[in-house]
């Protein structure tokens, strides 16, 4: 316990994973606009953007969106999920990690797999609004890794957290990087690369003095650009020190909360460490599904919402708040 039966059947096509991977993330249209962006002032002078969908004015139930590598809060998977949970009586707040918004952020450091301490500032600036009796998080790949270890640090879990949905979520973040460099996942490491080169250039013209034009040219990988940047801009020795200390598979004993951790068993960015059976089953509080379709956050299912946004409505409604 809690091993779960999945109902997801993956339509024709779509039991491909690339197919179904790369149609999710790139040709599915959302009809779905938020209202606001907060913009959250962070304790190192930083900041980070917050877009906001209303269901109603005095609504006492929120959900947190956080999105995946090089993603943002207006990527079709977030408006999905966003466009269910409004739908159903919600209010949303969906993350745009540091620099994901479309503007720079002030500082050289951005985001990272591990950087916790940006949804707590999140968690904490809605809790000023003094109106949100529950909140729910999901986490979407690097977001659901992020997501995991935030519940798994043993850290005093606000008491309106109630439930927690991680789709597509690498939980060994060195592992899922060497099935990414792997042939078969080839376009996908290389859109990776060129949008993560794309932004440290943009970075490189604000900090000259930290990271050279050439350095950047020279990155022929993500774990190149992870052993450049991610690790040292934000305090780790190398790469392999960053995935070690942030990876969530260390921090999934420790979850207290109901947790359902959906991955799909053919997703090609996972490794076997994603799909951590035994932690679950000796575990209260982490439901594990592994559907055999799906791809990487490409639970399609003909017009209607897809299976993980259903799913994920269906896992956090039923939990019942204290």
């Amino acid at each position: 316990m809690p091993i779960l039966k999945t109902e997801y059947k993956a339509p024709g096509i779509f039991k491909n994973p690339h197919v179904s991977s790369i149609y999710a993330a790139t040709l599915r249209k959302v009809d779905f606009s938020f209202h606001t962006t907060d913009r959250i002032e962070l304790s190192d002078g930083d900041f980070l953007d917050l877009e906001r969908g209303f269901y109603s004015p005095k609504n006492d139930k929120i959900i947190i969106l956080l999105h995946g590598l090089a993603g943002n809060a207006n990527r079709p998977y977030m408006l999905g999920m966003a466009k269910q949970f409004q739908h159903n009586g919600w209010d949303v707040a969906s993350m745009n990690f540091r620099s994901c918004s479309g503007e720079m952020n002030r500082l050289y450091r951005s985001y990272h797999g591990g950087a916790t301490e940006d949804l707590q500032a999140v968690i904490k600036h809605l809790q000023q609004e003094n109106q949100y009796k529950e909140i729910g998080l999901i986490g979407f790949s690097l977001g659901g890794n992020l997501l995991l270890k935030y519940l798994g640090e043993q850290r005093d879990i606000p008491s309106e957290i109630k439930s927690a949905v991680a789709v597509s979520t690498p939980c060994d973040l060195g592992a899922s990087l060497e099935e990414l460099n792997k042939t078969h996942n080839f376009l996908y490491s290389k859109r990776f690369l060129k949008n993560l080169k794309k932004e440290l250039q943009l970075r490189q013209t604000h900090f000259p003095e930290k990271i050279s034009k050439e350095e950047i040219t020279q990155c022929n990988s993500l774990l190149a650009i992870d052993e450049l940047y991610t690790s040292k801009a934000h305090g780790f020795k190398n790469a392999s020190d960053y995935y070690k200390k942030c990876s969530c598979i260390g921090f999934l004993p420790n979850i207290t909360i109901h947790t359902l951790l959906l991955n799909a068993k053919n997703d090609s960015f996972l490794s076997s460490n994603s799909y951590p059976t035994e932690i679950a089953k000796n575990s209260e509080f982490l439901h594990l599904e592994t559907p055999k379709h799906g791809g990487h956050v490409g639970y399609i299912q003909h017009n209607k919402a897809y299976y993980h946004e259903e799913r994920a409505l269906e896992f956090i409604t039923q939990v019942k708040p204290a």
